[in-house]
């Protein structure tokens, strides 16, 4: 069974950081791209960041400088440091697995985490 299970969301103050992890169970995490998503209320889920590599990762225009993807394959998970973080990064954070380096299809997602910016 695969589980994607995120943590690290709450609430900070615009400026402030948060560090979100997805710990995966049940795949064979290196030969996945590994990338956090999230939707705001109305909104349609967005790409945030991925990475396959340390040497293959790729940002939203609206994060770059700002956040940062990493991936621990020893064990199976992936991070976002988010500083700097705006009112407009409020959403809710979800971790996904891609097959392979060029898919764009997600073949398992968490379940969500929240993060909310706001003074």
């Amino acid at each position: 069974q695969v589980q994607l299970v995120e943590s690290g969301g709450g609430s900070v103050q615009p400026g402030g950081s948060l560090r979100l992890s997805c710990a995966a169970s049940g795949i064979i995490f290196s030969v996945y791209t590994m990338a956090w998503y999230r939707q705001a209320p109305g909104k349609q889920r967005e790409l945030v960041a991925d990475v396959f590599s340390s040497v293959n990762t790729n940002y939203a225009d609206s994060v770059k400088g700002r956040f940062t993807i990493s991936r621990d394959n020893a064990k199976k998970t992936v991070y976002l440091q988010m500083n700097s973080l705006r009112p407009e990064d409020t959403a809710v954070y979800f971790c996904g697995a891609r097959f392979g380096r060029v898919s764009d299809r997600v073949d398992y997602w968490g379940q969500g985490t929240q993060v909310t910016v706001s003074s």
